[in-house]
């Protein structure tokens, strides 16, 4: 994946000022930076939530800038959100079968009791440690349970890509090992993943790459350890 000179205005304010990174392949990428830096919105750009007003996007060699958020989606980009985004009056199978669903199998999964479905979403539960019965609807989990529920979703949906917005926030110091440890067995398995995250010890101890943001534009990129001590990273957050 790459991003090109990425510019986005709202009205007068510059959201994004030529931001350029390159996410590669069967790394663990994280983009930090300030409140209002532009993470969000950067992440919007490329999953094609919102347009840009310059540069371009790339997903395996391919311009992807401009195509509609589905199609995006379809050419293998899936994301989670910061607030978590369930049904309320969905279970667990429904959700996870309309991930892993194709849009004409779609349909009839719902009509028909699948065996081998229910396994291939239990085998995908397991994957985020999420030990309920299928059945279960979203308004009876924790909100912890949801995360993972989300999490699961985004990993059952066909990608190339996994964009991951703040994965752990909210949750309990359990649960965030949890998840780290669901990471760096997907990083095992070789996938590419981009995160936005303020927790910096979750950030520093799972990303191989660090990218950082402030006022829309790229200050820094490198290995963890090298931002930790990069003064501009540090003026930044620290208001310097």
């Amino acid at each position: 994946m790459l991003v090109k000179n990425v510019s986005k205005h709202f009205g007068g304010v510059k959201a994004l000022q030529g931001c350029s990174m390159e996410i590669e392949k069967g790394k663990i990428t994280a983009l930090i930076g300030p409140n209002g830096s532009g993470k969000s919105t950067l992440f919007n750009v490329i999953s094609s939530l919102v347009p840009q007003d310059g540069g371009m996007v790339e997903l395996s060699g391919e311009n992807i800038s401009g195509m509609a958020g589905f199609r995006v989606s379809k050419k293998g980009i899936s994301r989670t959100f910061q607030e978590v985004r369930l049904f309320k009056h969905l279970t667990i199978r429904d959700h996870l079968q309309i991930a892993m669903g194709d849009d004409e199998s779609l349909i009839k999964s719902f009509l028909v009791f699948d065996t081998v479905r229910d396994k291939r979403i239990k085998e995908m539960l397991a994957k985020v440690h999420l030990d309920k019965p299928l059945g279960t609807f979203v308004t009876d989990l924790s909100y912890g349970q949801r995360k993972l529920l989300d999490l699961a979703i985004a990993i059952a949906k066909p990608h190339t890509l996994l964009m991951l917005d703040e994965p752990v926030a909210g949750v309990n110091p359990t649960l965030r090992k949890v998840i780290r440890d669901v990471l760096l067995d997907l990083h095992a398995q070789g996938e590419t993943i981009l995160i936005i995250e303020h927790d910096m010890n979750f950030v520093m101890d799972l990303a191989q790459e660090v990218y950082v943001l402030d006022a829309g534009k790229v200050i820094a990129k490198g290995k963890p350890k090298a931002i930790q001590k990069n003064k501009k990273v540090l003026d930044a957050y620290l208001g310097g």
